[in-house]
């Protein structure tokens, strides 16, 4: 479903049916975190979830404010592999472990 932001998110829910107006981030409603619109314009997990749509991979959100950024706070995302047991460095390409590329290079001289 698209975002306040415009972007589509496997978590975000709208229900506007008959003159309903609910929102509201259900990862962010799992992992115990008020949920605000503004938050959809710099959160990661839409890039995330477009890159990377292993089953494996399960993401935790923070809702924190960076150093940088005074008075805005900003969704911070981190990855485990349930597959390979262990953290996700970068969640946009994934473990490395669940799914291998299907071809190798390899350069002869």
């Amino acid at each position: 479903m698209k975002t306040p932001a415009g972007r589509e998110c496997p978590h975000f829910y709208g229900d506007y049916h008959r003159g309903r107006n609910t929102e509201e981030c259900r990862l962010l409603k799992l992992q115990g975190h008020a949920w605000t619109p503004d938050l959809c314009k710099t959160c990661p997990v839409p890039e995330i979830a477009r890159a990377n749509s292993c089953q494996y991979m399960k993401l935790r959100v923070e809702v924190a404010r960076p150093f940088f950024a005074l008075f805005q706070k900003r969704v911070q995302v981190s990855a485990f592999c349930e597959k390979s047991k262990r953290d996700v460095p970068e969640p946009q390409v994934g473990c490395g472990e669940c799914h291998a590329l299907p071809f190798k290079f390899e350069v002869k001289e």
